[in-house]
């Protein structure tokens, strides 16, 4: 049996040459959220509810197009891929009935991701449940077999959905997360995990409503799986492991009282109903709501709002055709009416509240509940079913997961943003909050939280990863942490950049997220987020989120080799020699060993160059100066720690090394070429040799810095070429560039 090609060893991954290899990864593709026939962004209506009829074949890309994106990623130095799916693109027309079309399309799209050697971990993705509760993931026939009527979602603000907003284009901003606390995907959550204990009436096809949602999706995965084994050439190769659902919500689970709203619940926009006014508005009844909105301290109150849904109902009418999916709904299961009200909470004649307390602890046995308890039963119940269900095809699986469970073959999969300048799409160089601090009680109030000026914001975010790589230790022990989501909106400020073409905002942002990532001490991350379809109207074309790092309407970062091309670059010329090695040990005297002074063109496949036709408004480079980056890839030895100085474009690695590094296995490290022209960067190292060398693949080429280094404590920098932002947008005005990238068939990167 062939060796695995990424393995788990306490906490952290190692090759097959018995390397440290540092996950440097990113989300593809946001398209996989929505259908590809039709194509329906949540800006649409058309067709919106029309649920079963429907294709994700040619999501997140076509197979034509893959080798485009994946070479541009690996371009980029990406080296893994968090693939995102959804149950509904499996299982979209009804309960077992798989789409084998869209099955056998994604397994040639992770061939092409073979040949252009990702790792990849398949991302069962949600939000909010699914596209009809506002957000992406489950089926349209999950809702209906919990007895929901999605079209009255909105009427009774059960859950806000854009595409059938009145205004799509005015929808408020990231007031879908709000779906988490509103009535559906508190209720459907809750029956998902803990049907059995809180909805016993609700049977469907002789079993309660939580085994059969919870079979059909790990149903759906495993059947997902079984096919990618029986290709016979992707397992290990390429699919390295699965992650659990994606932020798995608790519902009411634990909830103590449903008539206020609870203490921890940190996100509070537009209208913010109790469990309570939600389940009431959901049966029709108007309730007076408070209003918040998010500001640059966090959520404040607004106001108050009556909320009348006229009578309307979320819950299917009593005489909806239960049999449309050819299922049996059990008749101790009323159709028309509130499941909660069958099961006691409330009385609808009088709208009195019943059982406040109802969620607070377990029905059957009384057991006190809270999201502690929570994760550790009715959560790890289900991941373990998952984790059975996939290891029973794909053995060798890596699960990733979150939360984590006590795997030695388990990564802890975490969720990172800076929620302040995510919530209010704006980069406050003034002053942010540990907002980890302030959650996890470091503070006597949360004022103390506060940091003033962007070298402590920059701290403050490198801590508060720091701080959950150091939990992780302390609460799971020796597990690899990977941070599967991080990211910056890039509409900042009313879309100013877009309207500019100036992105410092953007860069500052994403180089603190990169600074904070490379001071955590964890083993990696998958940046949220790549996007095809991105423009600048529609941002990701869902919910308004506009968190991309590709945009069709902005330029890619050019190559130096392109630059060259430019009079109007501005380059770091001090040092005496771009192209010479220099030993930290001897003084910065020329080190011995020779390397190739002239940069060579890359290799491009005419398919993936890009149309020099300016895009519509004020293009920039979509601060790829701040993600384009070098990091390692594969070390000898201990990585203890990195990190890049993008303002003086230096970047620094120690590494302690048991042994020497074998000559067919060095200590490599991505040295992208915008930053580290190759005659035009200088290394300095504690010791040994390297080589910087171009690395071709089949629709990109990167360049990949080699370090044979000694036994013990390690260290190299590397001085590259700093540019003016300005300078890079003022080249694509120059003609002569222009002329000399069409001649040169120069992709624009």
């Amino acid at each position: 049996m062939a060796p695995l090609r990424l393995r788990i060893e306490g906490h952290k991954f190692y090759d097959t040459h018995n390397r440290e290899v540092t996950l440097r990864g990113i989300n593809v593709a946001g398209d996989a959220k929505y259908p590809r026939r039709p194509d329906l962004p949540s800006h649409i209506a058309e067709a919106f509810y029309d649920g079963d009829n429907v294709s994700f074949v040619g999501r997140p890309f076509s197979v034509d197009e893959a080798s485009i994106h994946f070479g541009r990623l690996r371009k980029w130095g990406y080296n893994t891929i968090r693939y995102i799916f959804t149950w509904e693109a499996i299982e979209h027309s009804g309960p077992g009935k798989y789409d084998d079309e869209w099955v056998a399309f994604t397994i040639e799209v992770l061939r092409l991701a073979k040949q252009h050697n990702f790792y990849v971990f398949m991302d069962p993705h949600q939000d909010v449940w699914s596209r009809f509760s506002g957000g992406s993931g489950a089926p349209l026939w999950t809702l209906y077999a919990a007895g929901f009527n999605p079209k009255n979602f909105n009427k009774t603000q059960a859950a806000l959905v854009q595409n059938t907003w009145p205004d799509p284009a005015s929808f408020p901003k990231m007031i879908w997360s709000t779906n988490y606390t509103r009535l559906v995907c508190q209720t459907i959550f809750t029956l998902f995990w803990a049907g059995r204990d809180f909805a016993p009436k609700a049977i469907i096809d002789g079993q309660n409503i939580q085994d059969y949602l919870q079979g059909r999706f790990i149903a759906a995965c495993r059947y997902l799986a079984q096919k990618i084994h029986e290709a016979g050439d992707l397992e290990d190769e390429v699919v390295i492991g699965w992650e659990s659902m994606n932020e798995p919500n608790r519902g009411l689970v634990g909830y103590q009282d449903i008539s206020v709203i609870p203490a921890e619940q940190q996100l509070q926009m537009g209208t913010s109903p109790t469990a309570f006014q939600a389940i009431l508005t959901g049966s029709g009844r108007a309730c007076e709501e408070t209003t918040w909105d998010f500001g640059s301290f966090g959520p404040r109150q607004t106001g108050r709002e009556l909320i009348d849904p006229e009578g309307e109902s979320v819950w299917l009418p009593a005489d909806f055709d239960d049999t449309v999916y050819g299922w049996k709904r059990d008749p101790g299961w009323k159709l028309g009416e509130c499941i909660w009200a069958q099961h006691g909470v409330w009385d609808p004649s009088s709208d009195e509240l019943l059982q406040k307390d109802y969620f607070s602890k377990n029905p059957k046995t009384g057991e006190p509940l809270n999201y502690d308890r929570f994760t550790n039963t009715y959560f790890v119940q289900h991941y373990r079913a998952y984790r059975d269900a996939i290891r029973s095809v794909h053995p060798g699986s890596i699960l990733f997961c979150q939360p984590p469970d006590d795997d030695p073959n388990m990564v802890h999969a975490v969720h990172y943003y800076d929620g302040l300048t995510l919530l209010t799409k704006h980069w406050n160089r003034m002053y942010n909050v540990d907002v980890i601090g302030v959650l996890r009680g470091k503070y006597m109030t949360p004022a103390f939280g506060i940091k003033i000026g962007e070298t402590a914001i920059r701290n403050c975010l490198r801590n508060q990863l720091k701080f959950l790589r150091d939990e992780s230790f302390e609460n799971m022990g020796d597990h690899p942490l990977l941070f599967t989501e991080i990211g910056i909106p890039y509409d900042m400020d009313d879309k100013h950049a877009y309207k500019t073409g100036d992105y410092s905002s953007q860069i500052s942002a994403m180089d603190a997220n990169h600074f904070a990532l490379e001071g955590s001490t964890s083993n990696g991350f998958t940046l949220w987020l790549y996007m095809t379809q991105n423009d600048h109207q529609w941002g990701d074309q869902w919910n308004g989120e506009d968190l991309s790092i590709f945009s069709n309407d902005d330029y890619e970062l050019p190559s130096a080799e392109s630059l060259k091309g430019s009079a109007r670059m501005s380059l770091n010329r001090n040092s005496p020699s771009f192209s010479r090695s220099r030993s930290i040990a001897d003084g910065g005297k020329v080190a011995a060993h020779n390397i190739r002074t002239v940069t060579e063109s890359p290799v491009i496949s005419p398919q993936s160059s890009r149309t020099l036709t300016e895009p519509e408004g004020k293009p920039g480079f979509r601060a790829a100066e701040a993600y384009v980056r070098p990091s390692p890839i594969y070390t000898c030895g201990d990585l203890l720690k990195y990190e890049f100085d993008l303002k003086n474009c230096t970047f620094t690695v120690s590494v302690n090394a048991e042994k020497p590094t074998p000559q067919d296995a060095p200590t490599e490290i991505y040295l992208p070429e915008f930053h580290f022209p190759k005659s035009e960067t200088v290394v300095y190292i504690s010791g040994g040799k390297w080589s910087i060398e171009t690395q071709d693949e089949i629709s990109s080429s990167f360049q990949v810095l080699k370090w044979w280094h000694a036994e013990g404590d390690q260290d190299i920098k590397v001085e590259g070429v700093k540019h003016k932002a300005s300078d890079l947008l003022a080249s694509y005005e120059d003609e002569s560039y222009l002329e000399q990238c069409q001649k040169n068939n120069c992709m624009v990167m």
